[in-house]
């Protein structure tokens, strides 16, 4: 289980300066089943991994049948927090709360109001004042975030999308939160977007080929092609797949570990579809697609850690 092995070596940018890569997230548990395995690859690579979670998840359902019991329910809130700290552990990054309250996921026809004060009814530009702060004070390279639908449309997701690209915005321009700091570019910027229908229909096509019976036809039945035409950025991460599961199986009041995210043997995964896949949508640097790395078009190398100890960013 768990954990990062100790990486010898850095990779830092032109100025010598460590990489870092800042993903903002709607809840706990999000940073693990959207590109945990992209993050624990470069995590191995000495890069400065942090996650932001705008909420804490208390509105979430227990997912996990054997979890859901009325004394979990009511410490809802305590539980996921403390998930979020054995999977920031298992994945070796840094995390940061920025403290909005979970909208849950509103259900009826007509959809009901969204409780007064959650996340997703807060105006966005003042929202990403906090997002702000964050990005100044981490000043990462890359930040990923979802689409404009959310990934799927949670409101939290849709408002976090929002509030990240207005942060990343605001956090360029100096006549903006002036009390957070110095400005901060952000030189890439990507929306997570591996489940998509290709990545699907390749998976049932490797389990049948390995005499496993399909179990995505439901799934792939409800899909449309949409995404695929989005995807931009493969990165190739199937040696970190197993940091992934573990770190999902820390989020247990969410994750069944006899559900539908190991409904998929890891060879079959690392033979049918091996990358964790984006999309960019904001680069200050030429780039030639489809890329590899979320890195690509900033000048980068690797460096021996004793000899860096002493840079700042």
């Amino acid at each position: 289980m768990g954990g990062m092995p100790d990486c010898q070596q850095m990779r830092v940018d032109a100025a010598g300066r460590q990489l870092r890569l800042l993903h903002v997230h709607a809840h706990p548990d999000d940073e693990s089943s959207k590109g945990a395995a992209t993050t624990a690859l470069y995590v191995s690579q000495g890069v400065r991994v942090m996650v932001a979670t705008c909420t804490g998840g208390e509105r979430g359902d227990i997912l996990n049948p054997k979890m859901d019991t009325p004394g979990n329910q009511e410490n809802i809130a305590f539980l996921r927090a403390r998930e979020m700290d054995r999977a920031r552990e298992i994945l070796g990054v840094e995390q940061v709360w920025l403290g909005f309250v979970d909208s849950g996921l509103p259900e009826g026809d007509p959809l009901p109001p969204l409780p007064d004060g959650c996340f997703a009814v807060q105006d966005v530009n003042e929202a990403a004042g906090r997002l702000v702060k964050v990005l100044r004070e981490f000043r990462p390279h890359v930040v990923t975030t979802y689409d404009e639908n959310g990934g799927y449309p949670h409101p939290d997701h849709i408002m976090t999308h929002k509030i990240t690209m207005a942060a990343v915005r605001d956090a360029a321009d100096p006549t903006k939160w002036p009390e957070h700091g110095e400005p901060w570019q952000v030189v890439k910027v990507y929306y997570h977007m591996t489940f998509h229908r290709r990545r699907f229909e390749k998976l049932d096509e490797v389990l049948h080929e390995n005499g496993h019976e399909r179990v995505y036809a439901e799934r792939l039945s409800r899909m449309d092609d949409h995404l695929t035409q989005r995807l931009t950025t493969f990165v190739p991460c199937a040696e970190y797949f197993h940091v992934r599961d573990d770190a999902l199986r820390a989020h247990a009041t969410q994750i069944d570990p006899d559900g539908f995210w190991f409904a998929v043997p890891l060879a079959i995964q690392k033979l049918g579809w091996p990358t964790e896949d984006y999309q960019l949508v904001k680069s200050m640097v030429p780039v030639t697609l489809p890329e590899d790395d979320l890195f690509a078009g900033l000048d980068t190398h690797f460096v021996d850690r004793l000899d860096t100890w002493f840079y700042s960013i």
